[in-house]
């Protein structure tokens, strides 16, 4: 027969308890507020990603260079339930987000982060991609792709070789990813489409309308020998002949007026056909 286990008395559950509020009241809060990308650019926010500014500067003073900076990740509505891990065994991963509503992902160390601004510099951003792992190359803390629209809230957290919080950004703005749409769901009908549309859909047709009319009428001009032949010459018509004028003696008649008297031409008898 075993002996019945004790229960913690409540000088243990107290210690608990404080060690956790000293824990709390000892993590700095920074006056930081994660957002999305102010930049204009494409894509910053799809259906499984969204992009964040680089918190650069935000932990100097804070952080040392074996302290790690960490993403939290969590739906909006379950970032108040989010307890900070006290051990780097606590850490969860991106499994967590479905069944518990949050995860952590991205630990960056304070040298990834410089004060530099590198916007410009080869075209850089300084930006962080959230759910960009398509193939989970970072285990065990994959940055996978997000599963639906959110909204959700982040905060970055700044822990110590051990696994210990030292500091934390207060938490982002809810962030709504897009949705796509169904194709049965697109509404084709003219009438509701935009003045633009309609505009730009009418200069096309009457385009294509003039091309149109541009091309029959060269293919009109092109081949009307073969609808309506040319009126035959005169000269070609059936019944008439016309024929070259010809002269009889080899000097042009200008010159045979001009000739002295005495100095006509005489023209040769013809032979006579006698035998």
């Amino acid at each position: 027969m075993g002996l019945p286990k004790r229960q913690p008395g409540p000088w243990l559950l107290l210690l608990l308890v404080l060690s956790w509020l000293q824990s709390s009241l000892s993590l700095e809060l920074i006056p930081y507020k994660p957002q999305v990308a102010a930049w204009d650019l494409e894509g910053k926010v799809t259906a499984t990603t969204f992009s964040l500014e680089q918190p650069r500067c935000v932990f100097d003073g804070h952080a040392s260079t074996v302290d790690t900076i960490w993403l939290v990740v969590a739906f909006s509505h379950a970032s108040r339930d989010f307890q900070n891990p006290q051990t780097l065994a606590e850490i969860p991963d991106s499994s967590r987000l479905l069944t518990h509503g949050h995860y952590m992902t991205l630990p960056l160390s304070l040298d990834q982060l410089p004060c530099e601004d590198s916007v410009g510099v080869r075209g850089s951003v300084p930006l962080l991609r959230v759910g960009n792992d398509f193939g989970c190359r970072q285990q065990p803390y994959c940055n996978v792709p997000l599963p639906g629209p959110g909204p959700y809230s982040v905060k970055f957290l700044l822990m110590d070789a051990s696994g210990s919080p030292k500091a934390e950004t207060e938490w982002s703005n809810p962030i709504t990813l897009h949705q796509g749409k169904a194709p049965s769901s697109i509404d084709t009908w003219p009438g509701r489409r935009s003045g633009c549309m309609i505009v730009i859909a009418s200069i096309l047709s009457t385009l294509t309308g003039l091309l149109l009319l541009a091309f029959l009428a060269a293919s009109t001009m092109r081949f009307s020998s073969l609808w309506w032949p040319e009126e035959v010459p005169e000269q070609l018509r059936i019944g008439s002949f016309m024929g070259k004028r010809y002269m009889t003696h080899h000097i042009p008649p200008s010159e045979a007026a001009t000739l002295p008297v005495g100095c006509e031409p005489v023209l040769d008898p013809l032979p006579s056909l006698g035998l």
